[in-house]
């Protein structure tokens, strides 16, 4: 593969939801290029894209994919993203990189959730886009519904730029409205000009007049004449189309099937002449962001970058800005798919991989050691779905400790805790699909097979009276003794978790042992009262107690601590605390009522409600853990994969009597089972 100037790459992010035949679409790119001989099929498992174990297994594209192909002089960086909300860090990281996205929407089903979603982030960067309407084959396919469809979704201006010729079964060509000419399509999806349809001219002439209006929207001149009744020439609609997609104010629309190849070379030709290139700093310093890391089990770290300044050599000393480490870059390659071409240099705009390199990830910036720069990274969603994870096998815990750093390295939507009360490892991800992905890939790739459960919530227990309680400490074994005696005040605390004080007098108890004293209680508090959980809030004061000259000791007034806190505390009303979370849920306004509903039945307390961006709104709500473990997918069934919410802890409160007896006799079944 050749290198290619700045003017003559267009970074390309495909994009849609799940199904809308964006991986079909790239394939068909492919094989009109002449990069393969025949089209791979998504079901059979054959594409270029698609060519990981669990893509294939599973039918649907889970890593993002490089595809460039050659066409007319040019080099289309295709970037096959997913399409299921699972996997949206994957877009995220191509959208920051590409120059233009392609929509991929279904002629069937029209404009579905995830699309609506990249949509909004594509709006955030103020990214040119276009449409590609797939699937005109199908039956039910409307081109114009679809149309309607997202006029009424996207506030932009959408410019028609080709109309199919018949839909669903009786699709057989488009009309390419800039050039004012019709194709038809064979098996090979070369196209056949043939002569407009005599029956599609008042519709022609309908839609060609939205492509003009859309067209002088981004152009003073153009609408100036527009609006002084002159007709625009050929050139001048072009030219304004090219400079309305490369500032984001004209959205053109095509139309084609992928899985037939028809139209999709027209879509190219569109690409590369409308498309907008990335800006030319070949004469600059170098500077690239890597936006991708892959392990691969032959190749090692596989760091994908875009390069936008300079030239990325081979062999060469860069520095890593992001770590302020010097980073030493070997083999550059070319990649398409799983194959790869090594290159010497890779030039400013295109798109290429680094392999084995030591210090750099994913969001990293790259650049001369002379002239350092920090290129704005990608910012990824915070996973919400935890499960606790542990080798089956006893013996594997290193094994999966290094295999779980590797996951790390490869998906920056992962995040892997170790949770210091319940001692249990917390795998979090984006959702099911994900997290069952993520065990595929361990047991694949690392041999590690995992166990995966729910985690376990960390209760507390506290007490709720004031108690005076004795604790004595007598044992007699020949020799020396065991002595230790105190009397210890309990009192429920408030804001605080364990306070220890002293209000001793006339040296019943010496000094020295006061700290045992203590040490005692906190051992007895970790062991718990009701149910083994910790105990938090309690203030403990020794007023009182008696030692003996030879036999007390610090172990024996520990023990007594120890035991006058086990004894009094079980009198002192103890009940059990659960941790509550606040939770902040931002959703389309017309799901208010089901989230506040659904936080009612989780026992929440909503503690407000704002307006945010894009007619949505922020409900903030008080709710228990206990009732929020699967709340990411409750979320995405309620408001359709529209939803997105975030929690941090907030306090404990106490558990309701129903629950808390459950909870406890669970508790005292696994600590039974446990023996």
């Amino acid at each position: 593969m050749k290198n290619y100037k700045s003017s003559q790459i267009r970074n390309l992010g495909v994009v849609a939801h799940g199904g809308a035949g964006k991986t079909s679409l790239v394939e068909a790119m492919l094989f009109n290029s002449g990069v393969v001989n025949r089209l791979g099929r998504v079901g059979d498992g054959t594409t270029t894209a698609d060519y990981h174990p669990e893509e294939i297994n599973r039918k649907i594209t889970i890593h993002t994919s490089l595809v460039p192909c050659e066409w007319e002089g040019c080099k289309i960086n295709a970037l096959d993203s997913p399409g299921f909300s699972d996997f949206i860090g994957e877009v995220l990281a191509v959208l920051r990189v590409v120059d233009c996205a392609l929509f991929v929407v279904s002629a069937v089903d029209g404009v579905e959730v995830q699309t609506e979603i990249i949509w909004e982030h594509a709006d955030k960067r103020e990214l040119p886009r276009l449409v590609f309407i797939n699937k005109m084959e199908r039956e039910n396919a409307h081109f114009f519904k679809v149309l309607d469809d997202l006029k009424e979704k996207f506030n932009t201006h959408f410019a028609p730029v080709m109309l199919p010729i018949g839909q669903a079964v009786d699709f057989s060509g488009i009309v390419d409205m800039v050039e004012r000419k019709a194709f038809s399509y064979g098996n090979d999806g070369k196209a056949v000009e043939i002569a407009v349809p005599g029956g599609m001219a008042d519709i022609i002439g309908e839609y060609r007049e939205m492509l003009i209006e859309a067209v002088v929207e981004a152009d003073d001149e153009l609408m100036m004449k527009y609006l002084e009744g002159e007709e625009l020439t050929p050139e001048e609609i072009k030219e304004g189309l090219k400079k309305g997609v490369a500032t984001n104010k004209v959205v053109p629309v095509l139309c084609g099937s992928a899985i037939k190849n028809s139209a999709v070379i027209n879509l190219m030709d569109f690409l590369v002449k409308y498309c907008p290139p990335p800006e030319d700093k070949s004469t600059e310093p170098f500077s690239g962001l890597v936006f991708k890391t892959l392990a691969d089990p032959y190749v090692g770290r596989m760091n994908f970058i875009r390069v936008y300044a300079g030239a990325l050599k081979s062999d060469s000393v860069q520095f890593n800005s992001t770590r302020g480490k010097a980073e030493k870059v070997g083999q550059v390659l070319y990649l398409r798919g799983k194959n790869s071409v090594p290159t010497t240099d890779v030039p400013s705009g295109d798109i290429a991989v680094l392999v084995k390199l030591q210090e750099t990830g994913t969001g990293d910036t790259l650049c001369d050691k002379d002239s350092p720069i920090q290129l704005e990274g990608i910012i990824f969603p915070v996973p919400t779905l935890s499960v606790a994870i542990q080798p089956k096998s006893k013996g594997d815990e290193d094994k999966l400790s290094s295999a779980m750093a590797r996951l790390l390295e490869e998906d920056p939507t992962v995040r892997v805790e170790k949770n210091v009360e319940t001692k249990e490892t917390l795998l979090i991800g984006m959702g099911d699909m994900h997290l069952d992905i993520l065990m595929e890939r361990l047991k694949r790739k690392y041999g590690v097979d995992v166990l995966m459960s729910s985690p376990k919530i960390p209760y507390r227990e506290t007490i709720r009276n004031e108690v005076k309680i004795e604790g004595k400490h007598k044992k007699q074994t020949g020799g020396h003794g065991q002595f230790g005696h105190v009397w210890l005040r309990l009192e429920p605390l408030l804001n605080e978790p364990f306070v220890f004080d002293e209000e001793l007098f006339g040296g019943s108890v010496p000094k020295q042992y006061v700290p045992a004293v203590e040490k005692g209680v906190r051992e007895a508090m970790e062991e718990g009262i009701l149910a083994g959980y910790p105990v938090t809030g309690v203030k403990a004061v020794l007023y009182d107690g008696s030692y003996h000259p030879v036999d007390s000791s610090e172990m024996a007034f520990k023990i007594a601590g120890s035991m006058a806190f086990k004894k009094g505390a079980a009198q002192a009303k103890p009940a059990l605390l659960e941790p509550i979370l606040e939770v902040e849920v931002t959703v389309p306004e017309s799901y208010m009522g089901d989230i506040i509903g659904d936080f009612n039945t989780k026992r929440g307390r909503i503690l407000g409600m704002e307006p945010s961006e894009n007619k949505r709104t922020k409900v903030k709500a008080l709710v228990p853990m206990s009732e929020m473990s699967r709340y990411a997918i409750d979320l995405k069934a309620m408001t359709q994969g529209r939803g997105s919410f975030s929690s941090a802890f907030s306090s404990y409160e106490e558990v309701p009597l129903r629950l808390a007896e459950e909870i406890i006799k669970k508790a005292k079944i696994a600590q039974e089972a446990e023996k």
